[in-house]
């Protein structure tokens, strides 16, 4: 038996935050935006603003989400929350700022230290409505019912999860993504790329998010170089960000495998952004799990349009291609990136580790081991 789950409702389309009536204050009275320093600057969050003055809903700002959230970003937000009186939660920017305000929203009811949810799912739980609205094309947070924040403490990236963290609504304006940096780009839209890829090959997969996935690999391979190219191509920038969505889509319901969980510790510990990490190790995480998800690898090739004599020939050209797309939008190497090659080998069994405990292995194609995983991270940085 299948479940599929997106948020209550999402609304997509030019200027929507701008133009959208009486949808806010369906949700509340007195709105926690939360979000960062540069989103915080910009024409986005002012578009925001009147469209909750109009609607006639209260509204106080954090821009306190630098970088990958914290336990105390998140203590700070459920105190903002509290101390003003909010009755529900927007989340303004890219993935960041989206779980940030995902945990907040947790935070808000549940007691005691977010530290003692790594681990525990957050079901049938009440929490304040949630809004997400994205302005990078890649984490797919607005519609997942997942939040990824660094314990302060141990250093450790906790996955937090459970239907109660998924967004009530996801509100998608396309124009949002417009002057994003290149390297943001890259990072975000190599993210979603494994998203949709993985969720594919998951052992979780399922025929609607396939689907989905299916159309998110096709604009993803398409579009992102032509953004990339070209920072100002507003058609792309809309490709992506419809792709970005339809990949997190894809996440909640079918999860994520290997890349994510290896990908994890080396943002915890080298300060590597989420989406660059799992760039670094795409490439040789997806030929380490050729031949056993070679079938489905090979539909991918086929609804490409790609040239192939067999199964084997058609999800092999797929990785290839994968790997060319990466090569042409200047994915660094780890050691380019500036990730110490002795610091990194000396981590290598812990992050091994924690790989596995973190459970996205576990839904790949292939078993996976924690040696198995310790060989792909020392070619990985090879």
């Amino acid at each position: 038996m299948y479940q599929f789950k997106v948020p209550d409702k999402i609304y997509m389309g030019d200027n929507i935050v701008a133009t959208v009536e009486n949808v806010f204050n369906l949700y509340g009275k007195h709105a926690l935006i939360v979000t960062g320093p540069n989103i915080a600057r910009s024409t986005m969050i002012a578009s925001l603003e009147r469209t909750l003055d109009n609607d006639r809903v209260k509204y106080n700002v954090i821009t306190n989400i630098e970088g990958e959230p914290t336990t105390k970003m998140i203590e700070a937000g459920v105190e903002a929350y509290k101390e003003h009186g909010c009755d529900f939660i927007i989340g303004l920017g890219g993935g960041s700022p989206l779980d940030s305000a995902k945990a907040i929203a947790a935070m808000t009811v549940l007691e005691g230290s977010i530290a003692e949810y790594k681990g525990v799912r957050i079901d049938d739980v009440e929490l304040p409505p949630l809004i997400c609205i994205p302005t990078t094309a890649g984490s797919g947070s607005e519609v997942t019912k997942y939040t990824i924040i660094t314990d302060e403490k141990t250093g450790a990236k906790m996955l937090l999860t459970g239907d109660s963290m998924l967004p009530k609504v996801a509100m998608l304006d396309y124009t949002f993504s417009n002057g994003c940096p290149k390297t943001v780009t890259v990072s975000a839209g190599l993210d979603a790329l494994t998203h949709a890829i993985e969720a594919f090959i998951s052992v979780n997969a399922q025929p609607l998010s396939d689907a989905l996935a299916l159309s998110a690999i096709k604009r993803i391979m398409r579009y992102l170089p032509q953004v990339y190219r070209d920072g100002s191509n507003f058609n792309a920038r809309r490709e992506m960000s419809i792709a970005a969505l339809q990949a997190g889509i894809c996440i909640n319901n079918s999860s994520v495998t290997l890349i994510h969980g290896m990908s994890r510790p080396i943002g915890a510990r080298f300060d590597v952004p989420h989406g660059m990490a799992n760039a670094m190790l795409l490439n040789v995480c997806l030929s380490d799990m050729e031949m056993a998800a070679r079938h489905n690898l090979a539909r991918i090739a086929t609804y490409l349009r790609i040239q192939a004599v067999d199964e084997i020939d058609a999800s092999e050209k797929f990785v290839e291609e994968v790997e060319k797309l990466v090569e042409r939008l200047d994915v660094p190497s780890m050691s380019q990136f500036g990730i110490d090659r002795d610091a990194y080998m000396a981590a290598v069994d812990d992050m091994s580790f924690e790989a596995i405990m973190s459970g996205s292995p576990s839904h790949a194609p292939r078993e996976y081991t924690a040696d198995v995983i310790r060989d792909i991270y020392i070619r990985a940085y090879k």
